[in-house]
């Protein structure tokens, strides 16, 4: 994508443009952006993340201080900013920081568009939800319904004015998400690469169906049926060709004075031993923290990285946040939370007003109040949660101050006390539920957060004219576990495909599997290119994104991804295929141990020659990973073009 415009257009995953990442381009080109000032490293790609990632922190302090106050608006930053998932999520080359920046930054021009009266702010607001959308889809869109409801509730314009600024921000919203879709779609398909993930080779079909429809209700197509874990009534079968641990790549050519890049998830474009963010990911064993039974000392268990694989995303209901799949990613406050939304709603309450009249204070608290996504979705990955940790750090925070309220009349005096039990109710739900989940880890930590906060808050009731000092202490012992949380991906150096954050990940150095993190046989790599000739356009071709990643990023070649990311896209027809083996285009197929046995395989298998590892040297000591060349159970075959 640095090298050709029309390779970074398409979010092309190979330098020939055959086919693309299975999401649309915007995060990608920031990423590209990057690589061509800085040059490609590891964290030059994810560098943009991690700067969307701070930003975010910025528009959470910028949105809670004009209604809230300063002290609220640090409070919610600093949440904010130790959730674990949040930090995961921010150092790795996901979409999903880049998506969530997006989605602030809609939600506080559309409160600077009704505090000022500003129709066309409104429509840039919805406009942004369409970049948005051009991030990660309909993921996008599940802040809709709070924006809408918010606007029409806090706008102070006549109805018929709401009413049409509200259809013109649905038009903005409809052209800035459809324009890139659309435009590639109503391109020939001859003269773009296929859509990854896709079904019919559309990027709307990738939008409402796969990337859509599929999230909601589990998936069905593109890797062969539903995942285990995924909270569906078939999540106890695994119905999949697919890698299990996989990730995206995107396809970069290689840049000037530098090796080829990709859009990875994690490594893509680094270099041999590296990690997101230029970290080593080999660590010597005198480096790494003791162990007992492959955890870090002092831990008593627990179930590593929080879950059961990839997609186990709990059971979809109510209660799947505090389920062992997400709750130690996402949910640290989350009972402070809840109390908070209706702690901050009361102590806004004006009695001279009737109960449907709100305040602006009333009317920020049900902007921050959505997120049912979460418990009713069927597939998705664990990192995605990062969307909830805006409402969280804020509806927290103001459980916080909400409680410091005081009662300036005696008709005050019964709110006041109300939001004093809230908080006090909050802050102890909150470290119960905290200890249950640090007691798999740590259960002297777990003693520590219970017994110090109860302490607090006892202290708070003796001493009242010391309240806010007690109070600060009783919030920083909440603050251990989810802040030590927050950091085990960066003392671990992680870089995985889904990023994930607990104990687990000191024990092992960090998670560095996925696609593309696997070193490449070089011997393999130096007879391809001496038997294939001037004519031919790919180094070989494969069936998954996980096998043909990281001899893109070593060669910068092409090579040819017929099944895309899960290996079950049908990117090409069998007769295509002849004709570029005819034409000299395609002269090796790499078949891997998970790989379909299509019709297409199927040609291989009876036609194609079977190359002796011995011809390029054997299997390579430094081929690692998932899917890397010379692996076990795999096969070069060289194809024929009489056949």
């Amino acid at each position: 994508m640095s090298k050709s415009w029309h390779n970074f257009w398409y979010a092309s995953f190979d330098p020939a443009g055959f086919i693309t990442v299975d999401k649309p381009p915007v995060a990608l080109w920031f990423m590209v952006i990057c690589v061509k000032i800085f040059g490609l490293h590891g964290w030059s790609i994810v560098l943009s993340s991690v700067l969307f990632g701070i930003g975010s922190v910025y528009l959470i302090y910028k949105m809670v201080k004009p209604t809230f106050g300063p002290l609220t608006a640090r409070i919610a930053a600093f949440f904010m900013t130790i959730t674990p998932i949040v930090v995961a999520d921010s150092r790795t080359n996901n979409m999903d920081a880049t998506l969530v920046f997006f989605l602030l930054l809609a939600g506080w021009v559309l409160q600077r568009a009704v505090r000022k009266r500003r129709g066309w702010l409104v429509l840039v607001s919805f406009a942004l939800v369409g970049v948005a959308f051009n991030i990660k889809m309909l993921q996008a869109y599940m802040v809709l319904p709070a924006m809408y409801l918010y606007y029409w509730v806090a706008s102070r314009q006549n109805w018929k004015r709401v009413l049409t600024q509200t259809v013109l921000a649905t038009l903005a919203l409809a052209v800035v998400s459809l324009s890139w879709p659309l435009a590639v779609d109503s391109t020939s398909k001859s003269m773009r690469p296929y859509i990854g993930s896709s079904s019919t080779n559309s990027v709307l079909n990738l939008a409402f169906d796969y990337n859509g429809t599929q999230r909601l209700f589990g998936q069905t197509t593109g890797t062969g049926g539903t995942f285990s874990g995924m909270g569906t009534k078939a999540s106890g079968k695994t119905k999949t060709g697919a890698p299990t641990g996989g990730t995206k790549q995107g396809g970069m050519k290689k840049p000037a004075g530098g090796a080829p890049t990709g859009q990875a998830k994690p490594t893509s474009g680094m270099k041999k031993g590296t990690t997101n963010g230029g970290k080593p990911s080999g660590k010597s064993l005198s480096s790494m923290p003791k162990t007992t039974k492959g955890r870090p000392t002092g831990m008593k268990g627990g179930a590593g990285q929080g879950g059961n694989g990839i997609f186990n995303v709990g059971t979809a209901g109510v209660t799947r946040l505090f389920q062992t799949a997400l709750r130690r990613q996402i949910s640290w406050f989350l009972p402070l939370a809840l109390f908070g939304m209706v702690a901050a709603y009361l102590a806004a309450y004006d009695r001279k007003k009737k109960w449907w009249q709100t305040n602006r204070k009333q009317q920020d608290v049900l902007y921050w109040a959505g997120g049912a996504f979460f418990s009713v979705a069927n597939f998705f990955h664990p990192y995605y949660t990062i969307m909830l940790a805006p409402p969280l750090a804020v509806l927290a925070a103001l459980a916080i101050t909400s409680g410091l309220k005081k009662a300036t009349s005696k008709r005050d005096d019964k709110r006041a006390c109300w939001l004093r039990y809230l908080l006090f109710m909050g802050l102890g739900t909150t470290a119960c539920l905290q200890s249950y989940y640090v007691w798999a880890y740590y259960p002297w930590l777990s003693l520590v957060i219970l017994i110090l906060t109860a302490v607090a808050l006892v202290m708070m009731t003796l001493i009242p004219a010391k309240e806010r000092l007690f109070l600060t202490l009783g919030v920083g012992f909440l603050c251990l576990a989810p802040g030590f949380w927050a950091l085990t991906p960066t003392i671990s150096g992680e870089s995985a495909a889904v990023p994930t954050t607990g104990p687990s990940l000191l024990s092992r150095g960090g998670a560095t599997t996925g696609l593309g993190t696997g070193t490449v046989n070089t011997q393999l790599i130096k007879y391809l290119k001496q038997h294939n000739g001037k004519s031919t356009t790919y180094l070989f071709a494969t069936t998954d994104s996980n096998t043909a990643a990281p001899y893109i990023i070593k060669t910068g070649q092409a090579v040819m991804t017929i099944g895309g990311y899960n290996g079950t896209d049908n990117a090409i027809s069998l007769k295509k295929f002849k004709q570029l083996v005819k034409d000299g285009k395609v002269k090796y197929f790499y078949i891997s141990s998970h790989t379909n046995n299509n019709a297409l395989v199927k040609w291989v298998k009876k036609y194609g020659t079977k190359v002796s590892a011995s011809a390029y040297g054997g299997t390579s000591s430094q081929t690692k990973g998932v899917g890397a060349m010379g692996s076990t159970n795999a096969t070069l075959y060289r194809l024929s073009a009489s056949k």
